[in-house]
């Protein structure tokens, strides 16, 4: 999961900064915190009416359990949070069958009621974005995972 960013599907990520990594003594679970830069290629509009830039950073916290072999990975946007939040929580999980089930779910709210059009208009474009975005995520990793795959295929093979 470590290795999701950067891959040539998601070339919005632009910088990844580990601000915190423990893991508990008594259920061995890993627990993450990261600040991912992005630049979003926000429409001038948005850029225009709310200030900033292109320039988007996002805080991602990942829980990994080597217990369940379980993922769970939230993240939030920090850039424009005054004006919408984008709440993201993904989970990778073993299925009985020996493929992992992916569960991704997105919360996205403009917090501007007093421009209700203009909140409406933020909305739309933030969830537009999230789909790419989201998209591209899921291909990278997999990606990301068939490599890993292939190098521990490749060294079982030199160690026979």
């Amino acid at each position: 999961m470590w290795h999701k960013y950067p891959n040539p599907h998601c070339s919005h990520v632009l910088s990844i900064d580990v601000v915190d990594r423990s893991v508990d003594p008594q259920t061995g679970i890993i627990r993450t915190e990261r600040i991912l830069g992005c630049k979003q290629n926000a429409p001038g509009w948005i850029v225009r009416f709310f200030g900033g830039s292109e320039d988007a950073f996002v805080r991602e916290v990942s829980f990994i359990d080597p217990a369940t072999q379980t993922a769970t990975i939230t993240s939030v946007n920090l850039s424009l949070s005054q004006f919408a939040t984008c709440y993201e929580s993904i989970r990778y999980t073993p299925s009985p069958d020996g493929r992992t089930t992916f569960a991704q779910t997105a919360e996205i709210q403009a917090r501007m009621t007093i421009w209700r059009s203009m909140a409406d208009k933020l909305e739309n474009w933030l969830v537009q974005r999230f789909e790419q975005n989201a998209q591209l995520g899921k291909i990278g990793f997999s990606d990301v995972l068939r490599q890993l795959w292939e190098a521990r295929e490749q060294q079982l093979a030199q160690q026979a």
